[in-house]
């Protein structure tokens, strides 16, 4: 006899998803909490995010909204057809995994549902989320995160290899597997095997040749995976090129734009740069990311074909300091608890910023040199 599925009221939904969107706990640690999949909190998660401003809707407003609707009905189905027309052409995907970076789960126009039937995709295959790891699996990704702080330059063949032991052989795909989701990838030439997505704008990279010579003239981010004991999280940090100096950061049990959106936020509180420089991740290729960038009239920098070459300019050079932070911090104290890892890196980049010096800044530390403007040696 088939199992009944289970029914959660709507507050039990809202209490999961409140829980996750404050981000204090890994999602592997709330889904034990509640006794469900991690799959469902990551999905409540999403839809308490994104439809959290429907609670606010009155009954005069949602009236007033449904004449209008009527109203306009006939022309508003001439634009919809106008408009699928063009969102098609810019969606040319071949497989199932473009298909669902392709959607855009906030689109003012077209509902979730509605993208889903032009691209031919399933919505359940939209809302589908692989079962979370392992704990064997998390120690791996453990084992892999600290060989490729030492060696960058790995690709996931010679990583398989080199963790593999006699009787105990770590297949190469289930590296490449986990190194996707931390967000890995060897730094070397390769041909390019894969267009970037037609949604998304190409932007120059602007730095090559460009000489940065004061704060606030380059800023540029990255995002790395944070190891926890029931889980992982996700640590995004915004760097001013010049000085070195943190100039914001944030952690997230889910890797999406929203977290790298409002850390960039809060950093063009502070200032603003002339130039803003990242990778082409999912997370800084969103229109809400590079939208905001426009508002403020910061010039948006991307990596391109030469990837691996910028990538090691701006780890070496710009000296970022996320790969120190996990030898010097993460992985020695171990830290159990999520308000235990913001308090350790709050501890963390204070020392950073403010009483390490560096020797690329005359021995000055970074907020020295970015709140003075100091010349570099």
């Amino acid at each position: 006899m088939p199992q009944k599925r289970k029914r959660h009221s709507a507050k039990f939904k809202f209490d999961v998803a409140m829980e996750a969107a404050r981000g204090q706990e890994t999602v592997n640690r709330i889904a034990a909490k509640y006794e469900i999949h991690p799959s469902q909190v990551s999905q409540w998660k999403r839809q308490l995010l994104d439809e959290g401003a429907a609670v606010f809707s009155t009954a005069n407003d949602r009236k007033e909204r449904e004449q209008e609707a009527l109203q306009t009905d006939l022309y508003e189905q001439i634009g919809r057809l106008k408009m699928d027309l063009e969102w098609l052409k810019k969606k040319v995907a071949s497989s199932t995994e473009h298909k669902r970076a392709l959607i855009e789960p906030v689109h003012s126009e077209l509902s979730l549902m509605h993208q889903c039937e032009l691209l031919e995709l399933n919505r359940s295959t939209w809302y589908y989320k692989p079962a979370m790891e392992t704990a064997e699996n998390l120690e791996l990704m453990q084992r892999i995160d600290k060989l490729y702080l030492k060696m960058p330059f790995l690709g996931s063949r010679r990583i398989a290899a080199k963790l593999s032991q006699p009787g105990h052989e770590i297949n190469r795909k289930r590296v490449q597997r986990l190194m996707r989701i931390m967000g890995l990838e060897a730094i070397h030439p390769k041909p390019r095997t894969s267009r970037s997505s037609p949604e998304h704008k190409i932007y120059p990279y602007l730095l090559r040749n460009l000489a940065v010579t004061r704060p606030n003239q380059v800023w540029c981010a990255d995002i790395t995976y944070i190891p926890m004991p029931t889980g992982f999280m996700y640590l995004v940090a915004i760097m001013d090129w010049y000085s070195r100096y943190v100039i914001g950061w944030r952690l997230s049990n889910t890797l999406d734009a929203r977290f790298c959106l409002e850390t960039l936020q809060d950093a063009l509180i502070m200032n603003r740069p002339t130039v803003f420089n990242t990778d082409q991740g999912i997370q800084f290729t969103a229109r809400c990311f590079t939208k905001a960038l426009e508002d403020a009239e910061v010039a948006v920098s991307m990596d391109g074909r030469g990837r691996f070459v910028d990538n090691i300019f701006i780890e070496r050079l710009c000296g970022c300091p996320l790969g120190a932070l996990k030898y010097e911090d993460v992985y020695i104290k171990e830290y159990a608890t999520v308000p235990a890892l913001e308090i350790g890196l709050t501890h963390y980049f204070d020392l950073y910023n403010c009483e390490r010096p560096h020797q690329t800044l005359n021995y000055a530390t970074p907020a020295e040199c970015y709140f003075s403007g100091i010349c570099l040696g």
